[in-house]
């Protein structure tokens, strides 16, 4: 199964509203970002946010700044002190009702912001000594309110790890919600679970034990309890990222479907393929792309579904970094 291919409708992402090239910060300039907007925005629809314009404070601006505790900051403006506090955490509680009609799938936002830095923003004491272990306002309540929902900065994901297990998250996170859209049962479920079987241990060998048993024993709960215990336990256990030793358990594993029907020497090459994978001499994509030829070739349907060979587009290139 293709990350496209079980998807009928948009991929919805919130974004910080800079991010896209418009000229909403507080000096009227932008800082759009190239990959997200001419890469990711073929996939994505994008649900533009700008929250210190958005309650009014306009453009140009007088700047903001976090102050005083880390944990319960206020939002001063820099010279005048005007205190946004209150009309920002308001603002935010709202707006985060609001998206979560949107049918988001993601976040991405603007890093060191004061109202949306999802990590290491600037607060500073009332003496004026900065320190970087805040969170912007509306960042802090949308992550509380929609905590499943894959967030990032737009500068953490120039790092490949960071970004792939964005990717990976977000196209999840949108089958999932397809998945409760549509005619969602147990039967439904158990699929949905067998087909990201690869993809859940390429993370999270113990997410993916524990999601089986939640499975095994899903008549005991209410659709309800159903639906919000596999995805709070999914999302959990995609955020673990993956890594290479993980990746060849994964790929060996799949080696024992193909056993039957591999000549030796495409046995002998495909397990080299993976020992240079592992050595890191070639990406990840090399040996998946080996195996998906293989599958092909040999019509291995249980593989041939799995979402772990195709869980985002190829044109992502996300597993083609050693």
């Amino acid at each position: 199964m293709k990350a496209e291919e079980s998807i009928t409708r948009p991929i919805r992402i919130g974004i910080s509203m800079c991010l896209l090239g418009e000229k909403v910060r507080f000096d009227s300039g932008h800082k759009k970002d190239r990959f997200i907007t001419d890469t990711l925005g073929r996939f994505f629809e994008f649900v533009p946010a700008c929250p210190e314009l958005e309650v009014g404070m306009g453009v140009p601006r007088e700047p903001v700044r976090l102050v005083g505790s880390p944990e319960h900051p206020r939002m001063v403006g820099v010279k005048s002190e005007t205190d946004w506090t209150e009309i920002m955490n308001k603002y935010s509680v709202e707006k985060a009702k609001v998206l979560i009609n949107a049918g988001l799938s993601g976040f991405i936002f603007k890093s060191d912001s004061p109202s949306c830095g999802m990590e290491r923003v600037r607060v500073y004491t009332e003496a004026g000594m900065p320190s970087k272990n805040g969170r912007g306002l509306f960042a802090n309540v949308f992550m509380k309110e929609l905590p499943l929902i894959p967030v990032e900065e737009e500068g953490r994901l120039n790092d490949n790890k960071i970004r792939e297990n964005f990717i990976v998250r977000v196209f999840s996170y949108h089958r999932f919600r397809e998945l409760i859209a549509g005619k969602f049962s147990l039967g439904a479920l158990v699929q949905f679970h067998t087909v990201h079987k690869y993809l859940l241990l390429a993370h999270s060998p113990k997410h993916y034990e524990a999601l089986g048993r939640l499975v095994a024993s899903g008549k005991r709960f209410t659709k309800d309890e159903l639906i919000e215990k596999y995805g709070s336990m999914l999302m959990e256990g995609l955020a673990v990222k993956s890594n290479s030793k993980k990746n060849v358990n994964v790929l060996h594993h799949i080696i024992g479907f193909l056993r039957d029907q591999l000549t030796m020497l495409e046995k002998e090459d495909l397990i080299q393929t993976i020992n240079d994978y592992h050595r890191e001499l070639v990406p990840l994509i090399v040996p998946i792309t080996l195996i998906r030829h293989y599958v092909k070739k040999y019509d291995i349907a249980y593989i041939k579904n799995q979402v772990y060979l195709t869980p985002h587009p190829k044109e992502l290139m996300l597993r083609n970094h050693v």
